[in-house]
């Protein structure tokens, strides 16, 4: 409750400087863009340092106020004083609005929204600019999350020979093969230009041995990084003393690997026993060599 006159609230506003030029009509705005006062009643106009008369003296259309007599160059419109609608607070100014002067329900009080398509908008905080931004659906999940890219896959398309004591990169992987940035070749993976990553590789070879001793066979996998199985983790494999009839094996192995632009990853795999005779023989479909970036 108060006592007397209620304060009133508005916008007020101090138009831009006009020079008279001999017309009775001229264009008033606020900041170099056009001013539209709510009447003739809410302003305050002073000529030559005079208080003019609203109606009588001088009348508004729109953001154009035509004064009764032409005002010559040498005359001057001292300042025109807009009080706005003083049952209005107007439009507030640029950075006037504070967080706290928002009401708790101004979203979410809101309808939630079960779907949302592609084109609606996201409200999002962009730090850099230390603004509020609206975003796209479809551009917001662009931009969230990522993709297992690159990748590659195949499977051997052909027999490959391993020769005892010899290490032998392994070949062919071109069968059923995927290759998400061309950066395989069937033989070496490269990582792509702006690529660099955690790379998680895997490698599943079957291999029959021609010719197995009492004294077990070895049969080792490495990965080779960069030409190089200097200090990459190995697996191996070696039949029991004795193993007669076990004449086939089946070896997975996967690593994960830091991996920078340019790098490149192959498979060596190595016979190993001395003692033994015989070469051992990598099938060709059951053997198979993938790898992707890591999100």
């Amino acid at each position: 409750m108060y006592i007397g006159r209620t304060p009133q609230i508005g916008g007020y506003h101090k138009l831009d400087p006009i020079t008279c030029d001999g017309s009775t009509a001229y264009t008033m705005q606020l900041n170099s863009s056009n001013f539209s006062p709510e009447s003739v009643n809410h302003m305050i106009v002073s000529v030559n340092g005079v208080i003019q008369a609203p109606t009588t003296s001088y009348t508004i259309s729109s953001s154009t106020i035509t004064f009764a007599s032409a005002l010559t160059s040498s005359d001057t419109i001292d300042f025109i004083m807009c009080l706005g609608n003083v049952l209005d607070i107007g439009t507030p100014s640029d950075g006037t609005i504070s967080a706290s002067k928002l009401a708790t329900t101004s979203i979410t009080g809101q309808t939630s929204e079960a779907t949302a398509n592609d084109a609606d908008s996201i409200l999002i905080y962009d730090d850099s600019a230390t603004a509020l931004r609206k975003m796209t659906r479809g551009n917001f999940l662009t931009g969230v999350g990522g993709t297992n890219t690159p990748y590659f896959y195949g499977t051997m398309l052909s027999n490959q020979t391993l020769t005892r004591g010899t290490q032998t990169i392994l070949t062919g992987f071109t069968n059923n093969e995927l290759d998400s940035d061309n950066a395989f070749d069937g033989q070496t993976f490269t990582v792509p230009s702006g690529k660099s990553g955690i790379y998680l590789f895997a490698v599943n070879i079957f291999a029959s041995f021609s010719t197995v001793g009492n004294d077990g066979e070895l049969i080792q996998l490495n990965y080779r990084k960069n030409g190089s199985i200097s200090g990459m983790p190995e697996v191996k494999h070696e039949t029991t003393s004795g193993s007669y009839n076990l004449l086939r094996i089946s070896k997975a192995y996967s690593i994960i690997q830091n991996m920078n632009v340019g790098d490149t990853m192959e498979i060596t795999s190595i016979l190993k026993d001395g003692n033994a005779s015989g070469n051992a023989l990598v099938a060709a479909n059951a053997s198979h060599f993938m790898g992707f970036k890591l999100i």
